[in-house]
C-alpha cells in the first residue's frame, strides 16, 4: 500500500523525505563545529586552555552525533522486534484457555536467544470429529526449523477439521512435509543446521479427545504425553512410534492407538524431548515424570499450574534457560461425566498399551 504526505512536495517519495529528516539532526552538528571552527577565535589560538576548549566542544559535537544514530538504531530495533514478535504469535498463537471443557495451558522455550519460538510446534483445536491436538519438534532449532514447523503447523489447522481420520490429518501432514522439502532441494536457503533437506525431518504427536473422554493417538517418532490422576503421573501410551516425518513414508495402514478415556479431573502434559533431555551441571536428565507425580501427589492441579511447577523445576535444573527448545501443552478435563460407552469390560491400562 501506497501511502501519501499530503505536505510532501510530488514525486518525492516519503522514504527519501525520512531519511532527510533523520540526517538534520547531525547536520545540525556539524554545522556547529564548522561555525566554532571559522568564527570563534579561541578554535584558532594555539595556548593550552583554548585546545582544551576546542577539544571539549568537538567532544561534544561528535558524542551528539553518536547518540543521535544510537537511537535511531534503537527505535529500528524495537520495530523490528514488535514485528517479529507479532509475526511469531500468529504463528505459534496462545492457545485458548478453554477448548470444549478442557482446560489449556501451553509454554515454549526457545535454545535461540531473543526468539519466541524455534523448531517446536503446538496446536488444540475443537473440530465436529472432536477436539484435536499436535505436537512436533522440528530437527535443529533457529529460522529454518520455523520455517518447517510453520508448513507442518499450517496443514495441521486445515486438516484438523477437513479430515474425518486422524490417519487422514496425518496424511496432510506428510504431503505437508515433503512439499517443503521439495521446495528446500529447489531453492538457495540453506536447511536448518546447514544440513542437506533429505536430512531434515520432523516427529509429531496427533491426539484426537471425544466428547465421551476417549483419546486416540497417532505418534511420530514424538515422546509419549503423560497422564496425571490422582494415583501419579504415567505416560499415556507404550506403543511403538511411527518414524517422523521426512525420513521414510508412512506405511500403508495407519492405526490410531486408543490411549484409554481422559476422566474428569484428568490431565494431559503433552512435551518435547527438550523437556526431559535437560541436563543439570552434572550430565543428569530432568525427572519430567517426577516432577510431574510431585505436582499432582496433593491435590489436583489447574494446568497453569502444572505449568509454573515444571517450567520452575527446569530453569532449576538446568541453571538457566535449556540448551534445546521446549515446548509444553497440557489439557485438563473439566467435563463433567458422560455417558460411557460399551467397552465390554477393557480397562484403561489395556487399551493403552494396544
Amino acid at each position: 500500500m501506497i501511502r501519501f504526505n499530503p505536505g510532501a512536495p510530488r514525486g518525492v517519495p516519503p522514504r527519501f523525505l525520512s531519511r532527510l529528516r533523520s540526517l538534520a539532526v547531525p547536520t545540525a552538528w556539524g554545522a556547529v563545529a564548522v561555525a566554532y571552527r571559522l568564527t570563534c577565535p579561541l578554535a584558532r589560538d594555539d595556548a593550552l586552555g583554548a585546545r582544551l576548549v576546542s577539544s571539549a566542544v568537538l567532544c561534544a559535537v561528535g558524542t551528539g552525533i553518536v547518540l543521535h544514530f544510537r537511537r535511531r538504531m534503537l527505535r529500528e530495533v524495537r520495530h523490528a522486534r514488535r514485528i517479529a514478535e507479532a509475526a511469531q504469535s500468529v504463528l505459534l498463537r496462545p492457545p485458548p484457555p478453554r477448548v470444549e471443557g478442557l482446560a489449556v495451558a501451553a509454554v515454549h522455550l526457545s535454545a535461540d536467544r531473543g526468539a519466541r519460538i524455534g523448531g517446536d510446534l503446538y496446536e488444540v483445536t475443537a473440530t465436529e470429529h472432536g477436539v484435536r491436538a499436535v505436537i512436533g519438534d522440528v530437527r535443529g532449532h533457529g529460522l529454518g526449523a520455523v520455517r518447517t514447523g510453520a508448513a507442518v503447523l499450517g496443514s495441521f489447522r486445515e486438516a484438523a477439521h477437513d479430515e474425518k481420520t486422524l490417519a487422514g490429518v496425518l496424511r496432510r501432514l506428510e504431503r505437508a512435509m515433503d512439499r517443503h522439502l521439495r521446495e528446500w532441494t529447489h531453492t538457495d536457503h540453506p536447511a536448518p543446521d546447514g544440513a542437506p533437506a533429505a536430512e531434515e525431518f520432523v516427529t509429531v504427536l496427533l491426539l484426537e479427545i471425544h466428547p465421551d473422554g476417549e483419546v486416540h493417538a497417532l505418534n511420530c517418532g514424538h515422546p509419549w504425553p503423560y497422564r496425571l490422576t490422582g494415583a501419579g503421573a504415567e505416560p499415556l501410551a507404550h506403543a511403538d512410534p511411527l518414524p517422523p516425518l521426512g525420513l521414510f513414508p508412512l506405511p500403508g495402514e495407519l492405526p490410531a492407538t486408543a490411549c484409554g478415556r481422559l476422566l474428569p479431573g484428568d490431565t494431559l502434559v503433552l512435551h518435547t524431548d527438550g523437556a526431559e533431555e535437560a541436563r543439570d551441571t552434572d550430565g543428569r536428565f530432568f525427572p519430567l515424570g517426577d516432577v510431574l507425580a510431585e505436582a499432582v501427589r496433593d491435590r489436583p492441579q489447574t494446568p497453569q499450574a502444572v505449568l509454573r511447577t515444571v517450567l520452575t523445576a527446569l530453569l532449576d535444573h538446568s541453571v538457566g534457560p535449556p540448551k534445546d527448545d521446549v515446548a509444553l501443552l497440557i489439557l485438563r478435563n473439566e467435563r463433567c461425566s458422560p455417558p460411557t460407552r460399551q467397552t465390554h469390560g477393557v480397562s484403561r491400562s489395556a487399551t493403552a498399551d494396544r
